[in-house]
């Protein structure tokens, strides 16, 4: 991931394309979360019809403009990003029907990955942020597994190394009470 394979990456990104990039998880596939066009082609690629896709940010500010992120929400951001942990939170903005399912929130995420973050900023704040697998299939942890399953799918592959990390913590917050949809790295008291 140096910076020419980065500027290629955005520029792929900001014209409809799919990338696979490390995270400080596992490795994921992103494409612009407001395009449907670039939506649609990430849920052809990945296989995967109804389970809605998480955005990365590149800062707590972006994630913001994205969904509300208040009292809880906004307490375990503080806490715990950049890192492994996904807040659903309510939609400020109108996204591709199929990124979300219709449904009206949206999982967001800053990882921990200052290569990863720069490449979000560089695409303009968010990308989506699903696992580089076919649906069903297990997480891609290095460059070689994720293009093994894609990479006649996608237009580029960015190689950060293996990874030993595991899929982020997902908790929704409505109302100010949390919820757990998927246990992970990030220890979450729900009170």
């Amino acid at each position: 991931m140096d910076a020419a394979s980065v500027s290629r990456a955005v520029k792929i990104v900001r014209g409809g394309g799919l990338v696979i990039f490390p995270t400080d998880t596992v490795y994921g596939i992103g494409c612009d979360p407001l395009s449907d066009r670039a939506v649609g082609r990430l849920f052809q690629v990945k296989q995967r019809s109804s389970k809605p896709v998480s955005v990365l940010c590149s800062s707590l500010e972006r994630a913001g403009a994205l969904v509300v992120l208040k009292g809880k929400a906004l307490d375990l951001a503080t806490a715990h990003w950049p890192g492994a942990l996904t807040i659903v939170a309510p939609l400020r903005v109108q996204v591709p029907q199929l990124l979300n399912q219709g449904l009206p929130n949206l999982g967001v995420r800053v990882p921990n990955h200052p290569g990863v973050l720069k490449l979000i900023d560089l695409c303009g704040g968010w990308l989506t942020g699903t696992s580089a697998n076919l649906s069903g299939r297990p997480s891609a942890r290095t460059a070689w597994e994720a293009a093994t399953q894609l990479g006649d799918s996608v237009d580029l592959v960015l190689d950060g190394g293996p990874l030993s990390g595991t899929e982020s913590t997902v908790v929704q917050v409505v109302d100010n009470t949390v919820a757990i949809l998927r246990t992970g790295p990030v220890g979450v008291g729900v009170e």
